[in-house]
């Protein structure tokens, strides 16, 4: 069963969809996405569609990937609509849209450990020069609002004088580092923007994102929670590969995406907002137990390989304040031990689960 045939997930959809934006800034207007297949993106996707077939939005959705088969298989229900169109990009080389573009959401990006490992000229790139390429195509179309998806991992390691991370603070990261390739590119994303705001007047706002999950992640996908999910969905053991002392913010992939629309709809330009939740903020070791609970197996411990080990965060402690996106009235809808059994129970009836991009 694909996702938009499965009644959870349409329920997800809805949920997003009926929240109190004034969609009418989206009305008649062209949005593009880059990383349309990834796992925000195409959530994103499916929320401008269905609010384009359920509240006559018509809303145009622009969508980039570098797969056209991967693309057709995901966006197959949308491909002959009128308002949907995917077009084949690398957004490391010049982004050409022949239609007007009035909003742009960039979430390209490599975010998972073995990408940084295997592909960190990719990873590096995709978050600066890509970057740059998509901030240009929005001067060019004099966009109402670009919306640059940034990380957790601009906060680097907590230096300990902090409980959570609100928006004004800046942790330690080591530059001189293969892993620091991530975090590292999406600062210099960040400051970019910031330029772009400064120097070409264009309306910026930045969501930084926490460890997400969720039904539509991607197969290849190597985070430590996909990998627990992936097993919990076959009832086999979780398999941990460090102590699990690990203490992160997590936010259900519904969720995320209605505190980027949050930040679409209200944020201030220039500003950043962080997309996390206090009921899913949790060590590794109490996240692998609940899936591992849940699917009646138990959690087992792994050494990581090279590859893996070498892709990991250093961070042990990177919770977000969420106070800034609650003002905005933000409100995320599911708790930790909800949203688990959710991603696992629409997992295990969607069969057709897909590949990176």
């Amino acid at each position: 069963m694909k996702l938009l045939q499965n009644s959870m997930y349409v329920k997800d959809l809805m949920n997003v969809a009926d929240l109190s934006f004034d969609w009418n800034i989206l009305s008649n207007k062209s949005v593009l996405i880059s990383g349309a297949t990834g796992m925000i993106g195409s959530f994103l996707v499916d929320v401008l569609m269905y609010k384009n077939e359920h509240a006559a939005l018509n809303c145009k959705v622009v969508s980039l990937g570098r797969s056209l088969l991967k693309a057709q298989k995901r966006f197959f229900d949308y491909w002959d609509n009128d308002n949907f169109t995917f077009v084949i990009c690398d957004i490391c080389k010049e982004v050409k849209i022949d239609k007007k573009i009035d909003f742009v959401f960039h979430a390209a990006s490599n975010t998972h450990p073995v990408a940084y490992t295997t592909d960190p000229i990719g990873t590096v790139t995709a978050n600066i020069i890509g970057t740059y390429n998509l901030l240009e195509l929005a001067v060019k179309h004099k966009v109402e609002r670009f919306v640059f998806a940034s990380s957790v991992e601009v906060y680097g390691e907590n230096r300990g004088d902090v409980e959570k991370f609100n928006e004004s603070y800046c942790g330690y990261i080591n530059c001189n580092t293969l892993r620091a390739g991530y975090p590292e590119s999406k600062r210099a994303g960040e400051a970019l923007c910031q330029a772009y705001i400064k120097q070409k007047a264009l309306d910026v706002v930045l969501p930084r994102i926490s460890r997400t999950f969720g039904p539509t992640m991607l197969n290849s996908d190597t985070k430590a929670i996909s990998q627990f999910l992936k097993k919990g969905v076959v009832r086999e053991d979780v398999i941990l590969k460090s102590g699990g002392t690990q203490f992160y913010s997590y936010t259900y992939v519904a969720d995320t995406v209605s505190g980027i629309l949050t930040c679409l709809f209200s944020g201030v330009n220039g500003e950043a907002y962080n997309i996390a939740d206090e009921r899913c903020d949790i060590s590794l070791h109490d996240l692998a137990k609940l899936i591992a609970d849940y699917a009646g197996t138990k959690v087992v411990f792994e050494l990581p390989d090279n590859t893996e080990r070498a892709g990991y965060s250093t961070a042990t402690c990177a919770v977000m304040d969420n106070a800034k996106l609650r003002k905005l009235g933000w409100k995320a809808e599911y708790d930790m031990k909800a949203a688990l059994e959710r991603t696992i129970d629409l997992m295990r009836v969607n069969c057709d689960q897909r590949e990176e991009s």
